[in-house]
């Protein structure tokens, strides 16, 4: 189900306080959620969504347009996830230590051991494939939506998710019903 998101045109010319204060009301858990499918932490995604807003707060006056203020943020939140996961590729490579995952987010009919299987399936793909799949089919964006996100063409968003799904396939064998 996507929600469309409520209008934010009235943010031209609008100054940084209210016009990442009206953003910030209006796609805050929705940003949220796209980082928590992405870093499998809440805490952590909350960060990387606060650090979105701070970042585009201080930078307002040189957006060139924003009515694209939204997709910014989306492309500065799956940015900063990626950084926060290879922070703790660094970190755990270092400490040897993995703590459990905390705060995965369900998937839309998902649950018990099928969620966990899917889920551990998803961190074998490679990030743009994860990063596609989730997008795609856990927040039901479109081909549009997931390449301005990841800034990549609609062609790479087809093949990263034709590969990922086949690849889930061959992990998941008959938990996996292709959603396509």
């Amino acid at each position: 189900m996507t929600e469309s998101p409520p209008s934010i045109t009235g943010l031209v010319g609008a100054d940084a306080d209210v016009a990442v204060e009206e953003l910030y009301a209006a796609h805050w858990r929705q940003l949220v959620r796209l980082s928590v499918l992405l870093v499998h932490d809440r805490a952590s995604a909350e960060d990387v969504v606060q650090d979105a807003f701070v970042a585009m707060h201080g930078r307002w006056s040189r957006l060139r347009d924003p009515d694209k203020a939204l997709a910014y943020l989306r492309q500065a939140v799956v940015n900063r996830s990626r950084s926060v996961l290879r922070h703790r590729v660094v970190v755990e490579r270092h400490a040897r230590n993995s703590a459990p995952d905390e705060g995965v987010v369900d998937g839309p009919g998902l649950g018990g051991p099928r969620r966990d299987a899917v889920q551990q399936a998803l961190r074998q793909l490679s990030d743009r494939q994860r990063e596609v799949l989730v997008l795609q089919h856990y927040l039901d964006w479109s081909e549009s939506q997931v390449a301005d996100a990841l800034g990549i063409t609609r062609g790479a968003v087809k093949a990263y998710g034709h590969r990922g799904r086949a690849a889930l396939r061959d992990l998941l064998g008959d938990w996996w019903e292709d959603p396509s």
